[in-house]
């Protein structure tokens, strides 16, 4: 199983701003939670630290992390950013998921 976990060039260009925003060393944790429609969810924190164990995935001015737990849920995932007429929000597109809610923020394996 690969570990990788990408970023499209839109939630590249997206988390730059948002951590832009954010002042110096700021980095997106994103993690995966029990809970959620589906049984697991992912949160979108705004970190400005890391830990030695953290999964960093670098592209252009997005810097994002992935606590080692996370990184199995996650694995062969890649982030988005779309924007839509329902709203924009980070899609990650997850092979491991075998079912996900309506809103794309739950998922089970």
């Amino acid at each position: 199983m690969t570990t990788a976990v990408t970023i499209s060039e839109r939630a590249a260009r997206r988390i730059g701003e948002i951590l832009k925003n954010e002042g110096d060393g700021a980095m997106l944790r994103i993690s995966v939670e029990g809970g959620g429609c589906s049984g697991f969810q992912y949160k979108f924190d705004v970190e400005r630290a890391r830990a030695d164990d953290d999964l960093v995935i670098s592209r252009d001015s997005a810097v994002v992390l992935v606590d080692p737990a996370s990184v199995p849920f996650l694995a062969g995932s890649e982030v988005d950013f779309v924007d839509d007429l329902i709203g924009a929000s980070f899609r990650v597109n997850n092979p491991n998921a075998t079912a996900s809610c309506g809103c794309g923020t739950s998922f089970s394996i």
